[in-house]
């Protein structure tokens, strides 16, 4: 004899089968687009500053520098490399490619998306398939 619980419990393993939806990108949100552009760009921005300082720091450390100047002083006297490379103006250089790469970025993620909301006009949208598990 089965009782109620041996039935439910029955029911309750045996899998429903999942759901398919195929759905239509017609649209990208335009400020949608833009911040989520800006927010990896200053991601970009922020591994670009930390970059350089660290490979500033290995070209510190292991005295490459000092050699190039050695290198440049066999062909003029008057030359030291590390004049024009130090550590603050290494910095601002990379911030500035930063700060350059956050505004291209940002302009970048609104033309794309305009251009995707263009496109659809012609092609209909990207088809994307999602399940229910």
């Amino acid at each position: 004899m089965s009782t109620v619980a041996d039935k439910l419990a029955k029911k309750s393993s045996s899998k429903t089968s999942a759901k398919q939806v195929r759905l239509r990108l017609v649209y990208v949100d335009f400020w949608s687009a833009v911040k989520l552009s800006f927010l990896a760009a200053v991601a970009l921005a922020i591994v670009t500053i930390v970059t350089v300082f660290l490979v500033y720091m290995v070209l510190q450390t292991t005295g490459l520098i000092g050699k190039l100047d050695e290198l440049f002083k066999a062909f003029d006297d008057n030359f030291t490399l590390s004049t024009y490379v130090n550590l603050p103006q290494v910095m601002a250089f990379g911030s500035i490619v930063a700060i350059l790469n956050l505004i291209v970025l940002t302009v970048l993620g609104a033309v794309v998306a305009g251009i995707y909301n263009l496109m659809v006009k012609v092609t209909g949208g990207l088809l994307v398939g999602f399940t229910s598990n």
